[in-house]
């Protein structure tokens, strides 16, 4: 299912292009939820490992791919 950008909620696991390849990732906490542009901080998988997190940034009508 896809959801705008904006609409993105702490915990959703969404799917996006992250350490060079599209991956499953799951949303930390939000930053800077401006008007133009929404950084997200994620992890890969469902447990928290900072190896495994970094920074993705939307554009926010952007449309985003969520997971179940």
């Amino acid at each position: 299912m896809k959801i705008q950008a904006l609409n993105i909620q702490t915990g959703d696991r969404i799917i996006a292009y992250f350490k060079n390849k599209m991956q499953v990732c799951t949303v930390k906490y939000i930053s800077a939820p401006d008007q133009t542009n929404i950084t997200l901080s994620v992890f890969l998988g469902e447990r928290y490992r900072h190896s495994s997190s970094g920074i993705i940034r939307f554009k926010s009508e952007a449309l985003v791919d969520l997971t179940n």
